[in-house]
């Protein structure tokens, strides 16, 4: 068994500082888990308030979706342990003011008339919603609706304008000078000339004004400041969505006035985490717990940016692999760099197939160790488990040059006679996946060599070998039989051997586990293959 850590357990308890000691899994979701159990525990709070953020100046990228599963992960694991209620709310900053018009939306004209207006006051350049804003956000909620992830949607706008922040307004207003104390020291001369954490929306122009404030009025809850282009001055309230908050002071807003129990945040926002920390406490609040991923890489170890494009989207993930690899790339390993690139795929499949597998048979506890148990939030499905690894599936699609998925479910269905769609469903996505990744990746890259004069008697023998066998062994029985033939040759290492098999016969650099490869593309099939190779002119390698 998995070795455990204390926690404290408050399930089924009328108050929380009622407590009995149990265990929780080794596993991060739960290491996090326990933190908020013990903030809930000294608060004497029985919900507990889960939030991610979201800019909605573009559209859902790839971090949206790690850092929600991620955050869904957590919560799951404070329902195992403590039985008490939660909420995770996907809060999107819609009031922040247009930048700059992005590059992948229709109308950029159009949109260039609106810079700095609030997102959900700028007309929609796709047509189909009130706002820019609200068009963001039908994104944002239709991207995490697909993934079936719980949660509760919150509009900056909605909070603001209704009045639902008015009594942390006030409050920024009453400790503005100590906000400013925390604040302006991390700023430019430039910038902290002009800073204010209010930002007033202009009552002619829309706009969110980047102005200092000249008073204030904490029992009208107003500000005065000034028009820098005709230098007219204007009195604001602070309330009723007629100001906003600069983002950092906005962050350590909301988690006074939600009581924000727990948030991630990537590395970049480390010092800004930070900082938003102590302004939340000088308003009289706690910060939420925390947690700090790391960001993502490209290929060449380079920080994936929106703006590069150097980086893979989702929808390029989803065409390649299934939803739930892309959970699983998420769930390892969070505080370490992980490159996120095309090759990243067919592992994380294939670690995904693995751990499903393995959870299928194991006991809860044991289960809850396992990514795949988290990534299905506690209800494995028995339709998660592959018995075809994807890197089986991507050799064969190499082998036959598959340029559709029919070719590769003859050769299943040889191996595995029951097996099609409705019975192995997992293996029908996995299918349909590998053809589309062998075509765009593998076959461009497909490079053969030849032979030296050792591996081609090796390959000879080979073929030899496997004609003495029954046509239907199975794939360990191959497997040995094609240890014994690299056992027999001059190779310094068996990875010799197998790199040649994978080279030579598959033109790639890696392959799976040869034995069963045999089993599923078949004995003669093999024995047809290493003579073509064998044939094959040195020219044409």
């Amino acid at each position: 068994m998995t070795k455990a850590s204390p926690v404290h357990s408050f399930a089924n308890m009328s108050h929380p500082a009622q407590t009995a000691e149990v265990t929780i899994p080794k596993a991060w979701p739960f290491e996090e888990a326990q933190k908020v159990a013990k903030r809930l525990a000294a608060s004497g709070k029985t919900h507990a308030l889960f939030e991610t953020g979201y800019g909605p100046s573009g559209l859902p990228h790839i971090g949206t979706f790690g850092e929600v599963a991620r955050t869904s992960w957590v919560r799951h694991a404070f329902t195992e342990l403590t039985g008490l209620p939660s909420q995770l709310l996907a809060f999107s900053d819609d009031m922040d003011g247009l930048r700059k018009v992005p590059d992948n939306v229709p109308n950029k004209e159009m949109l260039a008339g609106f810079l700095g207006k609030p997102l959900t006051r700028i007309p929609d350049p796709f047509g189909t919603h009130d706002s820019f804003g609200a068009h963001n956000n039908a994104r944002l909620r239709a991207f995490l609706d697909s993934f079936g992830f719980q949660y509760d949607f919150a509009s900056a706008t909605d909070y603001y304008t209704s009045g639902r922040f008015d009594g942390a307004l006030t409050r920024v207003l009453e400790c503005f000078d100590s906000v400013m104390e925390v604040i302006l020291p991390t700023l430019g001369p430039d910038r902290r000339a002009t800073y204010s954490p209010l930002l007033p929306i202009h009552p002619r122009t829309g706009i969110v004004m980047q102005v200092p404030v000249e008073k204030r009025d904490t029992d009208a809850g107003t500000i005065v400041w000034r028009d820098p282009d005709t230098n007219e001055a204007f009195e604001t309230s602070v309330k009723g969505g007629h100001c906003k908050l600069q983002w950092k002071a906005d962050w350590a807003m909301r988690w006074y006035a939600l009581g924000v129990d727990y948030e991630m945040s990537g590395k970049d926002l480390i010092d800004s985490v930070r900082l938003s920390g102590r302004i939340c406490r000088i308003l009289g609040g706690q910060p939420p717990e925390g947690f700090t991923y790391e960001l993502f890489l490209d290929e060449h170890a380079q920080k994936i940016s929106k703006s590069k494009g150097n980086g893979l989207s989702v929808d390029d993930w989803l065409r390649y692999a299934p939803a739930e690899s892309l959970s699983q790339f998420m769930y390892n390993q969070p505080q370490r760099a992980k490159r996120l690139f095309f090759d990243a795929i067919p592992r994380a499949v294939d670690e995904y197939i693995a751990n499903a597998g393995k959870a299928l048979a194991q006991q809860r506890y044991e289960q809850q160790t396992n990514p795949a148990w988290h990534i299905h939030a506690g209800r494995m499905p028995n339709s998660a488990a592959s018995p075809i690894s994807f890197a089986m599936l991507l050799n064969l699609a190499s082998v036959v040059n598959a340029a559709g998925s029919d070719m590769l479910w003859g050769f299943i269905r040889r191996y595995i006679p029951q097996a099609n769609a409705e019975t192995e469903p997992m293996l029908a996505r996995l299918v349909d996946h590998a053809v589309a990744y062998y075509q765009d990746f593998v076959r461009p890259t497909k490079q053969y060599r030849q032979p030296d004069a050792n591996e081609r008697a090796a390959l000879d023998d080979l073929a030899e070998t496997l004609a003495a066998l029954e046509t239907d062994a199975d794939a360990e029985a191959i497997q040995t039989a094609v240890f014994a033939v690299g056992k027999r040759h001059d190779f310094p290492e068996l990875r010799n051997w197998f790199g040649c098999l994978y080279q030579v016969l598959l033109g790639q650099q890696e392959g799976p586990r040869f034995g069963g490869f045999v089993a599923l593309y078949g004995i003669p099939e093999t024995i047809a293959l290493i003579r073509s190779a064998l044939a094959r002119p040195a020219d044409a390698a």
